[in-house]
């Protein structure tokens, strides 16, 4: 009998379509589904266009964690649409101020051995215990909990060894960090991460809930952890100890790639702006002024996480020039902080409290000061992400994060020996934590009265055309490597809150790279019927946000033409309707100006047909240039981007009553 590694059992267990190899279509049933509510407004309205009637997932959650800001009546309209639909199709719902949602449901919902799906990619955090969950698109999300099985190409299975243990000063989020020096951001894309050695019986369930988290930040697929006694102390001290079950690496099991990480030789590191990936240790570059430190997020946001800031900073005032924020990452820890002293110890050193949400992460408030150095123990921090312009938000340990709000600059946490005779904190773990679940709301046994509650910014979703078979558009925005969904949609408090106004929420399209942008799409939406986009490798990569998607094929957008796309975003694009073309010859790049016309022709047959997809490109004197493309779909994808989308598919299949087993 062949010997398995955790990853290939927990596909193995769930498979319904395809095989178990690297680059091949497979369908897995799905457990568990996760929503936020920056990506779950438009999951709902998607639920509400296939026609859903109750969820078909063991456990669905729709949490509010990204949107809390109640400016105006947009946010706070959300809440009651996002209530209403979670008690009508059968979902759990987080409320407002309940907490950031991978956490939440690691300690509430998780399972060892289950699958899930989350319209969010930091998703994987769930893989700390020894889940299979994946971030995707909301379509996809939508079409899990309906029963779907969740389509994915088959990854390749990255072993990572971790041996030894962290020094003191270092802690988990120099692990992942590690991983991001040692391969940038495509180093993981189709691939899942699995972690395994006796360097794990160091590493608790949260230390490996912030390695998994930013798994996403490698391009991963997901990341995977063994469940053993690490995880069973996690569950127990959650008080949910019968959810546990064992689950580990056979043996002799294989792995496709390897890789080994001595904990003992990390230091203390930092990704410098404006990149995850652009990481160096932290001592190259200490020194430098800084104006803010936030503590929080979904990538640090354990009880450990915060007290060791606490401890760092007790007794002790932060730096006059230095905001230092803390993002609490749930009420349950806001209450399990107070008990252990931190939340006091933070507050006397001058920290300021936000609500229990993602918050700065999201660009949701604590922008930082222009042309200044923001430390965040955050996983991304992509151009403007905060909020502001000429943002400088480098990534952190909670330790280096805390030892730089005393100094004001730049800090080793190690220095922190020799600048006030620290000795290095040790956290011990509570056997039980204090609980706090009652502001989860169940689903209703019937939901079918419920009527949803839509406020004057909601709109349900436009119907999306069948894909066109000819064209001639503009190119409109011609751009490089490594795009982040950041750069095509924006988020922020000033735009998220149009997450579920379609033309309002167009408006931001590709802003942050070219302000003309949406005048120049609505002109040749009128003009030519819509445009297409040219990049280089890694289109789109980071968030899962749909929007990315959904807002460029509002105002028109035909076809992608780039070397080669981030996972979620590329079934995004398929999802709705966008042609995702990939360049032959990477040379070809070179010829496309801003502003050529891009002629495509049987387009209908050559996508189904796989054949070569000739692009002419007619210059702006009128000559024009021939070159190749082609595209890596499915048959099952093939058959959606035909059809405009998954909801026009699945609309249909309804009519047809050919949706299979539930």
């Amino acid at each position: 009998m062949k010997q398995l590694n955790v990853t290939q059992k927990l596909i193995k267990e769930h498979l319904i379509e395809g095989e178990m190899v690297p680059g091949q279509e497979i369908g897995i049933k799905i457990d568990q589904a996760l929503l936020q509510d920056a990506t779950g407004t438009l999951v709902q309205l998607e639920l509400e266009a296939m026609g859903l009637e109750k969820a078909q997932t063991e456990v669905a959650v729709q949490y509010v964690d990204h949107n809390l800001l109640q400016t105006d009546y947009k946010n706070a309209d959300d809440h009651l649409f996002l209530l209403s639909a979670a008690q009508k199709f059968g979902l759990w719902y987080s409320r407002p101020g309940n907490g950031v949602s991978h956490p939440v449901h690691m300690e509430r919902f998780g399972k060892p051995g289950k699958t899930m799906v989350g319209s969010d990619s930091h998703t994987p955090a769930a893989g700390s215990l020894g889940m299979l969950a994946i971030g995707t698109g909301g379509l996809d999300v939508a079409a899990a909990i309906a029963g779907q099985p969740y389509y994915v190409k088959m990854p390749e299975v990255w072993g990572v060894k971790l041996t030894g243990k962290l020094p003191d000063w270092v802690s988990a989020k120099d692990v992942i960090l590690e991983m991001l020096r040692r391969h940038d951001v495509k180093g993981g894309v189709d691939k899942i991460i699995e972690y395994y050695g006796d360097g794990l019986q160091h590493l608790s369930a949260m230390d490996r809930h912030v390695i998994a988290n930013m798994g996403a930040e490698l391009g991963a697929t997901t990341t995977v952890f063994p469940s053993d006694h690490e995880t069973k102390r996690f569950l127990k001290s959650q008080k949910r100890e019968d959810d546990w079950k064992e689950l580990k690496a056979d043996d002799d099991a294989k792995y496709d790639l390897h890789e080994e990480i001595i904990l003992d030789d990390l230091v203390p590191l930092i990704a410098l702006p404006t990149s995850p990936g652009n990481v160096v240790p932290v001592s190259e570059v200490a020194g430098k002024e800084i104006s803010q430190v936030v503590i929080g997020s979904s990538a640090n946001p354990g009880l450990r996480d915060f007290w060791i800031a606490s401890a760092i900073v007790e007794d002790k005032a932060v730096h006059n020039d230095v905001s230092f924020d803390v993002n609490p990452t749930s009420r349950q820890i806001i209450q399990n902080m107070i008990d252990n002293k931190a939340f006091g110890n933070l507050i006397k050193a001058g920290a300021r409290f936000h609500q229990s949400g993602c918050m700065g992460c999201i660009g949701m408030g604590q922008a930082p000061a222009s042309g200044t150095i923001s430390l965040r123990t955050m996983p991304r921090n992509f151009p403007d992400r905060s909020g502001t312009k000429d943002d400088q938000v480098h990534l952190c340990s909670p330790e280096t994060a805390a030892a730089s709000a005393l100094t004001g600059k730049i800090t080793d946490p190690r220095d922190l020996e020799d600048l006030y005779g620290m000795t290095y904190p040790k956290f011990k773990y509570p056997e039980f934590h204090i609980i706090k679940d009652d502001m989860l709301v169940a689903p209703p046994e019937d939901g079918s009265d419920i009527k949803l509650e839509k406020g004057p910014n909601i709109s349900s979703l436009p119907h999306i055309d069948p894909l066109k078979d000819a064209c001639q558009v503009p190119v409109l925005l011609k751009m490089g490597d490594n795009i982040s969904t950041d750069e095509i949609l924006k988020a922020g408090a000033d735009v998220l809150p149009f997450r579920s106004n379609l033309p309002e929420i167009s408006k931001f399209s590709y802003t942050v790279i070219d302000d003309t942008f949406y005048d120049r799409a609505m002109k040749t939406k009128e003009s030519h019927g819509g445009h297409v986009v040219v990049a280089k490798d890694n289109y789109a990569q980071g968030s899962s946000r749909e929007h990315a998607a959904l807002a460029p094929k509002y105002l028109g957008q035909v076809a992608v033409i780039a070397n080669s796309y981030a996972r979620i975003a590329w079934q995004n694009l398929i999802n709705f309707g966008i042609l995702p073309l990939e360049f032959l010859n990477v040379e070809d790049y070179d010829k496309i100006d801003q502003g050529d016309e891009i002629i495509l022709k049987n387009l209908r047959e050559n996508v189904e047909n796989r054949n070569t997809i000739e692009v002419t490109l007619k210059k702006s004197d009128g000559s024009k240039v021939r070159f190749p493309t082609k595209h890596s779909l499915s048959d099952r994808q093939i058959h959606i981007l035909v059809k405009g989308g998954i909801i026009n598919d699945f609309k249909e299949r309804i009519e047809e009553n050919d949706l299979g087993e539930s």
